[in-house]
């Protein structure tokens, strides 16, 4: 069978990622095929740019929602009609449909609606290993948050707040300081406008923060132009730094130890891949993330809904920051 998908046949900017129509088949042993409603992160921009490497072509995406349409022999744990979700690994959901390992496929709670599924899977699990695993937020704890009001951002926000932490948001403009707010921010920072070293110091009276969570990069990470040097200087003593993204790009300098050594601070770059490892882990954290929504800790925020088709014009808006919370595409002529 044929179906529609974006395809990056080279390395570049949003302008390669290719309408195609490309020939599946049947899945093979221990294989299911789904008709997929992709969710839209900003690791997909790391691979379309060559920051993070897939061999040429490829077929982006890392998260989905979908109906199965085709079981592989051996199957036993999915029938045709089911819907799953699943994330991180096989890359290649953006795709009308797409044929991945029973063995990653998770099934949907009939509580929660196909956009809020296809948005919240590979970011709720990534919030989880953050502020669960990474570092164990607890009662009492202060936290910084840079791209608050972003999909990941705006779920450890939430998260943090519900477990008792005391929340400081970053954003990039006035314009998503209310959604912050929303997800439990108790201080918002406008980074392009405001000196976050400097207002962090004023917040806690001095004495920083015990955890930040920072997904910018070269922009915040440990930037010249703040003063003491970005988000390093953040944080308290014993404090630890949770680097889990770059969308401003990565630091083109080495970290050096000394730099962490004046506080006794740790740091640390955790991948989603390393904390489910097993079918189990990824089930704990599936569950953790959908129990969440189910008991109103976690809203998903599922603010833009593209066609497929318009992929090139998502990645132009996402790394714009035109956007906030979470995109989901949809094949053209279907609704969510």
């Amino acid at each position: 069978m044929w179906v529609k998908v974006i395809k990056v046949h080279e390395l570049g900017g949003p302008e390669v990622l290719s309408w195609e129509e490309v020939e599946i088949g049947d899945p093979k042993e221990g294989e299911i095929r789904i008709k997929n409603k992709a969710g839209v992160n900003y690791v997909d921009i790391y691979y379309r740019t060559g920051l993070h490497r897939a061999p040429l072509p490829f077929i982006p995406g890392k998260e989905a929602v979908g109906v199965v349409s085709a079981v592989g022999p051996g199957v036993t744990s999915f029938k045709v009609g089911d819907v799953v979700s699943y994330a991180d690994n096989p890359m290649g959901s953006y795709a009308e449909e797409q044929i991945i390992p029973a063995s990653v496929a998770i099934p949907i709670p009939p509580a929660i609606d196909y956009k809020t599924a296809a948005s919240v899977l590979l970011k709720g699990m990534t919030a989880y290993v953050l502020v669960r695993q990474a570092f164990k937020v607890q009662r009492g704890h202060t936290v910084l948050v840079h791209a608050a009001a972003a999909g990941v951002g705006s779920l450890l926000c939430q998260w943090a707040n519900a477990l008792g932490a005391t929340v400081i948001g970053t954003v990039s403009t006035e314009e998503k300081v209310g959604q912050a707010t929303q997800d439990g921010c108790r201080h918002v920072i406008v980074y392009t406008k405001e000196d976050f070293v400097t207002r962090v110091a004023e917040i806690t009276s001095g004495e920083g923060v015990h955890v930040v969570y920072d997904a910018v990069g070269k922009d915040t990470f440990q930037a010249p132009h703040f003063v003491e040097q970005g988000s390093l200087a953040c944080l308290m003593s014993r404090g630890c730094m949770i680097s889990y993204g770059q969308s401003s790009g990565s630091r083109p300098d080495p970290v050096r130890l000394s730099d962490l050594a004046p506080k006794s601070l740790i740091l640390g770059r955790p991948g989603l891949m390393h904390y489910t490892t097993n079918h189990d882990e990824l089930l704990q954290a599936a569950s953790e993330v959908f129990a969440s929504i189910m008991a109103g800790v976690l809203q998903v925020h599922s603010n833009h809904v593209y066609l497929l088709s318009e992929a090139a014009r998502v990645h132009k808006d996402l790394e714009a920051r035109r956007t906030s919370g979470s995109i989901v595409l949809i094949p053209d002529g279907q609704r969510l």
